[in-house]
């Protein structure tokens, strides 16, 4: 074995073993703070572990986040991040002399937050956490279960964040007051981030200044570059709200199937008649996340089900 990892310890990674063959490229991927930057300059020789030792079998250089592409042959090379600065033809460059120090035999560690790159690269892949080997292996799989573990953080932290009313703009006649915008997963409980294909709820509370006799409020998902992806309202659901008196409040539930593709999305929310004077009207009121634990392109993910037959 080209790079061998015997029980090192060096903080965050504690009693560390893995070992890489002769040949080989090797993707290392993980959160901030997993461990990665130490392990590429435990490989380049930069850094010593505490305990164990590492053995790179004939010598070893790090390239960092700063450093150029520098792909002079090596017995083991660690390359931290360095492609990230580069540009497209210094990338395709590097691809082709990664190739090359593979077929010569040089073990080459990548660490890298970017998994076309790593997909392209790799021949295994390391998905450390918490400074532990939480998964090693073929680059796909390894990939998709980190994407998964990922999009469930991300469900997560939204679950602890709140969606502060901030619009791009406001009008209406002042009729009415939007004081609520509510997002609510499949669990009940509020977040900014849905996962794609549970059960979603948006609230929207309207406190009434005037008597409005047949109000009707609306919501509209947008992409960040405004391209509309779904809206409705209480008129086309045909649900009757009014008239409701003046000081009455109002807290209007939408509930869908959020089958988006995962990214981020605006919610415009507002009240008016039916002919379409404003009450108030919230451009791009609160902003929302969707996640996955699979790439999708697009908008909209119709979770298309893939069958062959051969034919002839």
């Amino acid at each position: 074995m080209a790079l061998v990892f015997r029980h090192v310890t060096a903080q965050p990674l504690v009693d560390f073993d893995a070992a890489a063959p002769d040949g080989a490229v090797i993707g290392v991927i993980g959160e901030n703070g997993a461990g990665k930057s130490v392990l590429a300059r435990l490989a380049g020789g930069a850094e010593l572990p505490i305990e164990g030792t590492v053995d790179t079998h004939g010598g070893a250089r790090l390239l960092g986040p700063e450093d150029g592409l520098n792909l002079a042959p090596a017995p083991v090379l660690a390359i931290e991040h360095t492609f990230a600065r580069q540009d497209l033809l210094v990338r395709e460059r590097g691809a082709a002399a990664i190739d090359r120090l593979r077929q010569a035999g040089s073990t080459i560690l990548v660490v890298s937050h970017e998994e076309e790159l790593l997909r392209r690269l790799a021949d295994e892949v390391w998905w450390l956490h918490e400074g532990k080997l939480a998964g090693r292996g073929d680059p796909d799989e390894i990939l998709t279960a980190y994407r998964k573990h990922i999009s469930a953080r991300v469900r997560a932290w939204g679950g602890t964040m709140s969606t502060p009313i901030n619009p791009r703009f406001f009008r209406g006649d002042g009729r009415a007051e939007i004081v609520g915008v509510a997002l609510y997963g499949e669990n009940g409980k509020p977040t900014m981030a849905w996962r794609s294909g549970e059960l979603a709820t948006v609230q929207v509370t309207v406190r009434y200044q005037a008597m409005v006799a047949h109000p009707v409020v609306g919501m509209m998902i947008r992409t960040r570059s405004g391209f509309n992806v779904y809206g409705t309202n209480t008129e086309l659901e045909q649900l009757r709200l009014g008239p409701v008196r003046q000081g009455g409040t109002l807290a209007v539930s939408f509930r869908f199937r959020c089958d988006l593709c995962p990214q981020e999305y605006t919610l415009t929310v507002a009240s008016h008649d039916p002919d379409g004077v404003w009450h108030e009207w919230l451009e791009d009121a609160v902003a929302l996340l969707v996640t996955d634990d699979r790439y999708t392109a697009g908008v909209a993910n119709l979770r298309a089900e893939v069958s062959f037959a051969p034919v002839g």
